[in-house]
């Protein structure tokens, strides 16, 4: 499959009805074993003091790994998550997150990728979070294949 056919399959999967669909996710860009996705701050999306909150920073890694993963495996495959463990390394205060996710291991059933989220304000990036997610390979749905 093509990068730009790679493309239009991961972002039709984030445009099926959900949370990252609700949240505001998008891809924006793909490789095999590379993909970068990002998150406009909106206040339903932020903790008490205005900053996105853990959970939406997780999230979006999240889909970011299975993305990256998801890129790296057979036609007809798709990644879910078997564990994700993340650290964060500052508030994300900016006005969107950024996800990029790089495949380390690319299995045929297993995979693991790393994710660095940084946060955008101004103009400039600062690193909030870092995690690395191991992907098992799935089936993908009939109607994307």
């Amino acid at each position: 499959m093509s990068g730009a056919d790679r493309i239009k399959q991961l972002a039709a999967i984030m445009d099926l009805p959900g949370f990252p669909k609700s949240a505001g996710m998008r891809v924006v860009s793909v490789e095999p074993g590379k993909v970068t996705m990002a998150l406009a701050k909106r206040e339903d999306l932020c903790q008490f003091f205005g900053h996105f909150h853990g959970g939406v920073i997780t999230a979006l890694a999240d889909h970011a790994a299975g993305a990256c993963a998801t890129s790296s495996m057979p036609d007809g495959k798709i990644a879910v998550t078997v564990e994700i463990k993340i650290n964060f390394l500052s508030p994300a205060d900016g006005e969107e997150i950024i996800a990029r996710a790089e495949t380390i291991q690319a299995g045929s059933s297993i995979g693991v990728v790393k994710v660095e989220v940084v946060s955008l304000k101004a103009g400039a990036e600062r690193a909030c979070a870092f995690a690395t997610a191991t992907m098992r390979a799935m089936d993908m749905p009939a109607g994307f294949r």
